[in-house]
């Protein structure tokens, strides 16, 4: 019989001990990969300030994965409020179970429950797996939106959230 994870996933605030070590990871591991200007992740201190709603993905106890998101209230000509996804990370040796697909579904949710229907984020060129994530969750390809700007190493992506895409 195979072994079965026991995954919760808890709003935790960024400084906590299990949030802020998957956050330094997850810096640790872009770091290489992105020239700095092109680094757009918030830092502890600009996620509490910027209120962004964050949440860590425990598997059996252990935090395996993070994730936030950041609501922006918008005109209505200008595609109207939408939620941007935020740090989200899945620790290496915790890929490939379906974590990070659990956690976007989670703010996805959380989204819809406040009436926002739009999801955006940025990610970079050099991670095939976060574009491949988001690609099968149905998101698609937009120009930068917000403070991005168009930076070769850079995709920003949007979801309509009452679009149902299942692949």
């Amino acid at each position: 019989m195979e072994a079965v994870d026991f995954v919760t996933i808890r709003r935790e605030h960024p400084a906590t001990e299990a949030a802020s070590r998957l956050i330094s990871e997850l810096d640790a591991y872009l770091s290489p990969l992105y020239p700095q200007e092109s680094q757009h992740g918030y830092n502890i201190e600009k996620l509490v300030e910027r209120q962004v709603e964050f949440f860590v993905l425990y598997c059996d106890g252990e935090p395996a994965a993070c994730g936030g998101v950041q609501f922006f209230a918008g005109p209505q000509e200008k595609g109207g409020a939408y939620g941007e996804l935020k740090r989200m990370y899945v620790r290496d040796r915790f890929r490939g179970r379906g974590f990070g697909k659990r956690l976007l579904e989670h703010l996805e949710r959380l989204a819809m429950d406040r009436d926002v229907t739009t999801m955006r984020l940025e990610t970079g060129t050099r991670q095939p797996e976060a574009v491949g994530l988001y690609e099968k969750a149905g998101y698609y390809r937009i120009p930068p939106f917000g403070d991005y700007w168009d930076d070769p190493v850079s995709l920003c992506y949007e979801k309509r959230l009452g679009d149902q895409h299942h692949g």
